[in-house]
């Protein structure tokens, strides 16, 4: 038996709801959807321009809006937003957390320097990948439809496995952990305690949480304003770095490569941590169904950001060693803290001031843990409605059109890892499982161009950027294994193999619980959500 839709559940249809359903035209501008037959057989592409899963047939979105009766996802991101939401995402936690890990295992000014240049150029490499492959396949999921193209069914489902059950939600407890931890700071002259912080963190998520159900608009309002913040906050600490190099004072003499750790896993270490404050290169293809003038604005924005992210990385931190010594880098519990308190030195109007660094850091992780929750919620919505996951998760809100059941499972999922609070093993776990699944993906760029080289590709990405960002997966992945194996990778791997424990019985033979029938027709209610396909009438809306 299969869960019937909220809508033909609670509510009596109009005699009328098929006929407004099929009175659904195209106009001369576009704007309206038409629904209309569909072979059986589909590819995620065709998905992505508005087919559901398995009934016949599909509604065909146009460039900003679609048919008013069908419950469907919205093109409201423009390049604006696309922007913001990249640079938001990429700079958050990472730049004000990884400096004192990159020094300790990088050991000179030099090659700390030359790792976040190169954590630059990797990521708009394989964002440059990701545009082709996001601009081939317009759906929303990233990777897993990527995968799904490429690979075929499971290793798209193993993929979102880990990534909405691990990576995203441990990057979401990461951000929030280090919001809280400067939050907290700004307001007390003690170290921060343990339960306040795991507090703060939780309100955060239930506030972000709001905001991401509650409207789209919303959600990209507060990207848009917090990445304007962010960048404001940066420009001081780089501003203060340049006031004190000009002064002919700067603490740190030796910027060459002398005492360089020269192992090749602790240098992928290295790399892990500063591939930490890139990571969110590839998040706006998670929105890619929800962008405008996508063919377009997805490379134009990847190319303005991510450039854009690695100025202001090697900026700060050039600023951080004017300032500071490298020891006084790896001893500082707060780098920033530290930058503001030596910046101002004795300025007897420094003790009014100790709490700006502290809340400019908390703004930066706050757009940062905006647009994690945002995208993460794509994922889980694109793998349910391939029917990987439970329908549940790929329900939309009937007014609002926002994931929100999607939203809803990774805020829960984020706010159990929070009660782990260790930031450093989080972010080892969550970069080498990830740099697995972006070596996939670019394996994905180069099959495809031999299994589909005739498929339309609006943008094209030069051959040799993939086969980089391949082979510094694979240096990432297997660097730390052979060099330093621990625990912790095994335990990546076995989590990855276990996926498919559940994939072969509830996937690919479709064994169903009972219970969840029920489950899923309390939570439509309780959440006002329905099947993304679902036509919706004027009267049924009044009327909820």
């Amino acid at each position: 038996m299969k869960c019937r839709n909220l809508l033909e559940t609670v509510f009596i249809f109009p005699d009328d709801a098929t006929q407004r359903e099929n009175e659904c035209t195209p106009t001369g501008n576009n704007n309206v959807s038409r629904k209309r037959n569909i072979s059986p057989m589909e590819t995620s592409h065709d998905k992505a321009n508005g087919k559901p899963n398995g009934n016949g047939t599909y509604y065909d979105e146009g460039d900003v809006s679609i048919c008013p009766d069908a419950v469907l996802l919205k093109r409201r991101v423009g390049l604006l937003s696309g922007v913001a939401l990249i640079v938001g995402t990429m700079i958050g936690s990472g730049i004000f957390v990884s400096p004192v890990e990159v020094l300790v295992r990088t050991g000179s000014v030099g090659t700390f320097l030359l790792v976040w240049l190169g954590g630059g150029i990797i990521s708009l490499l394989g964002a440059l990948s990701y545009a082709e492959l996001g601009t081939m396949n317009n759906s929303a999921g990233a990777e897993y439809a990527y995968y799904l193209d490429a690979f075929g069914p499971v290793s798209a489902f193993l993929f979102s496995w880990v990534s909405s059950l691990v990576l995203k939600p441990s990057q979401l407890a990461i951000i929030c952990l280090t919001f809280a931890q400067y939050f907290v700071e700004a307001f007390i002259d003690c170290q921060a305690p343990v339960l306040t912080v795991k507090l703060v963190c939780v309100s955060l998520i239930c506030l972000l949480l709001f905001i991401n159900c509650y409207s789209v608009a919303a959600a990209t309002g507060v990207q848009n304003v917090f990445t304007c913040a962010k960048l404001v906050a940066i420009g001081i600490i780089c501003i203060g770095g340049a006031y004190k190099f000009s002064t002919g004072e700067s603490a740190t003499k030796d910027f060459g490569f002398s005492d360089t750790i020269m192992s090749p896993g602790i240098l992928a270490m290295a790399f892990y941590s500063a591939s930490w404050s890139y990571d969110g290169w590839n998040n706006l293809n998670y929105c890619n169904q929800e962008l405008l003038d996508q063919s377009r604005n997805l490379p134009r924005s990847i190319m303005i950001a991510i450039p854009l992210v690695t100025i202001c990385y090697i900026f700060i931190n050039v600023s951080y060693f004017f300032v500071m010594t490298p020891q006084d880098i790896i001893d500082s519990p707060a780098v920033a803290v530290t930058f503001a308190s030596r910046i101002m030195g004795d300025w007897e109007g420094a003790k009014y001031l100790k709490w700006v660094v502290p809340l400019c850091v908390a703004v930066s992780t706050f757009g940062a843990a905006n647009g994690t929750l945002f995208v993460a919620g794509r994922l889980c919505f694109a793998t349910s409605r391939e029917g990987q996951f439970s329908d549940i998760l790929s329900y939309i809100h009937i007014r609002r059109f926002t994931p929100v059941p999607a939203l809803f499972f990774h805020a829960i999922i984020a706010t159990f890892m929070i009660i782990a609070g260790d930031i450093e093993t989080l972010i080892d776990f969550f970069s080498f499982t990830a740099w697995i699944f972006y070596g996939g993906a670019m394996l994905a760029v180069i099959v495809q161009r031999f299994t589909r080289p005739n498929a339309p590709r609006p943008y094209k990405v030069p051959i040799i950027f993939p086969w980089i960002v391949l082979l510094a997966s694979v240096y990432l992945v297997l660097g730390p294994i052979i060099d330093k194996p621990q625990v912790e990778y095994l335990y990546a791997i076995l989590f990855i193999v276990a996926g498919l424990i559940f994939y072969f019985p509830f996937v690919y033979f479709k064994l169903s619980i009972k219970f969840m029938v029920p489950v899923t027709i309390f939570l439509q209610k309780l959440l006002m959500v329905a099947p993304t396909d679902s036509p919706v009438s004027e009267e049924q809306l009044a009327f909820l």
